[in-house]
């Protein structure tokens, strides 16, 4: 197996501009991915998403930085990187998120490649994949309920 990215397409019942919001705002994200989310959503922010409860010393913490913005047509960040780094591409994985209008809805096109560049050894480049394509299976639906949950309630 390679790999190399997890790449996904989700049709979506909501605007490119709701969608957008739902995936680069922090408080949309808590919604549907991390518990936790704090980051300006701007090319350069930085900040954290946290998985479990933030009190608890077993949440997982882990940084992120934006690396494209552009409503309501791209989001992309950089995540899964040690505290004292800057994100680089040999030292963290990128999300790229691409949004294109799609009849009354939009099409989210989902991209998240950077495992090889890591430079870990194949056991934990393979474990960390299928982690990712598990993670990414179980909340990218939560994404779609949550813009499809917006349009409802306006």
């Amino acid at each position: 197996m390679e790999h190399g990215s997890i790449e996904r397409e989700l049709r979506i019942d909501a605007s490119p501009e709701v969608v957008y919001e739902v995936v680069s705002s922090p408080e949309h994200l808590r919604e549907w991915w991390p518990d936790e989310a704090e980051f300006d959503a701007v090319v350069g922010g930085t900040g954290t998403i946290t998985f479990g409860d933030p009190a608890s010393p077993e949440a997982k913490v882990e940084q992120l930085t934006v690396v494209e913005a552009d409503p309501p047509r791209r989001f992309a960040f950089r995540w899964v990187y040690d505290r004292d780094e800057t994100a680089a591409p040999d030292n963290s994985l990128l999300v790229t998120i691409d949004l294109e209008p799609s009849g009354e809805g939009t099409l989210l096109k989902f991209r998240e490649t950077g495992f090889r560049e890591r430079g870990w050894e194949a056991a934990v480049l393979e474990q960390a994949y299928n982690d990712h394509v598990q993670g990414w299976n179980h909340f990218l639906p939560r994404l779609v309920a949550r813009a499809t949950s917006l349009v409802a309630r306006s």
